[in-house]
């Protein structure tokens, strides 16, 4: 497919992933800083909390996704920026509920209080159903892409986000603690956790950009090889990074006795995976040019970071 805003491309497959994650990363910020309310409008308290928990300094990986698939494509920004805020904004009410009390009960996010101590939990509560419902707000309004793709985009993302994608595997994380799960147990959990958004991201992207049934299977697989990668990389690094450099208290995993790969797998074992689940990405790729290099980058770049 031909680029159909040269002037405002992705930067090209052949640049630095540097380059890339840096201009997408700035990009969907500045959009997210047009879309989202002002701070100053009523409930202003409600607002600046909304944009405390979204611009804490997030990797934006699952943009970087949406981005890296319309770039395969050879699409442009303009119909891909709708589709990068919402499912940030999807993730970002995700981690304000995650850490509230009655669930992970955390206090730092990306080295920062979390929401709900920043702010109060009531507050966090309210940012989190504010951030969610933005999120569908902007893919409906998005004249970028025709109404037909619009209607299957956000009932992807609805789906993604519920009982049967990252809120049910919310469920079955939580009913998890305290009790072994085989392999299979935990990477089901995961692709719904985690894995369910991932998937989500990628398909928006190829959603945008007109792909056809074949490109999206084959993103799919890539998609679900990615999810689960980056869970791995969460499980590993909650055992090995510091609280400092993870942003969020070190080994909460271990302390709440939940499954982790490396709690089945070893550490080693568990890198072993992720590694493996890497090169199935790449293969789901294969039918893919140059212009997939970004997406084939950011696969590595998932079990490569160090937060």
């Amino acid at each position: 497919m031909a680029n159909r805003n040269p002037s405002t491309a992705i930067p090209p497959a052949e640049q630095p992933f540097s380059t890339f994650q840096r201009a997408c990363t700035e990009r969907v910020n500045g959009q997210l800083e047009r879309l989202m309310p002002a701070e100053h409008l009523l409930p202003a308290r409600l607002h600046q909390a909304m944009r405390y928990a979204t611009f804490n300094g997030g990797k934006r990986v699952r943009p970087l996704l949406v981005y890296a698939t319309g770039l395969a494509l050879g699409e442009g920004f303009e119909r891909l920026d709708r589709s990068a805020c919402a499912v940030e904004l999807i993730h970002s009410y995700s981690l304000v509920h995650d850490d509230l009390p009655a669930m992970d009960d955390d206090d730092l996010r990306r080295g920062k209080p979390t929401c709900h101590r920043a702010y109060d939990e009531a507050t966090a509560i309210l940012v989190g159903d504010a951030l969610q419902s933005l999120a569908f707000e902007l893919l409906c309004g998005d004249e970028q892409v025709e109404s037909a793709h619009r209607l299957e985009m956000v009932h992807l993302l609805a789906r993604a986000s519920g009982s049967r994608g990252m809120a049910g595997g919310q469920v079955l994380d939580i009913d998890a603690v305290g009790r072994r799960m085989t392999l299979p147990e935990l990477e089901n959990m995961h692709i719904y956790k985690t894995g369910a958004l991932i998937r989500a991201a990628v398909q928006l992207g190829a959603l945008a950009s007109e792909a056809g049934p074949e490109q999206r299977r084959a993103l799919d697989r890539y998609a679900k090889a990615v999810g689960l990668a980056f869970q791995v990389q969460d499980d590993i690094l909650d055992v090995v990074a510091d609280t400092h450099t993870l942003g969020k208290t070190r080994g909460k995993d271990q302390a709440a006795d939940k499954p982790t790969y490396p709690s089945l797998l070893g550490l080693e074992g568990a890198r072993e995976k992720a590694a493996e689940l890497v090169e199935e990405a790449l293969a789901a790729l294969a039918g893919f040019g140059t212009a997939a290099d970004q997406l084939r980058a950011l696969a590595r770049y998932v079990v490569a970071r160090g937060h």
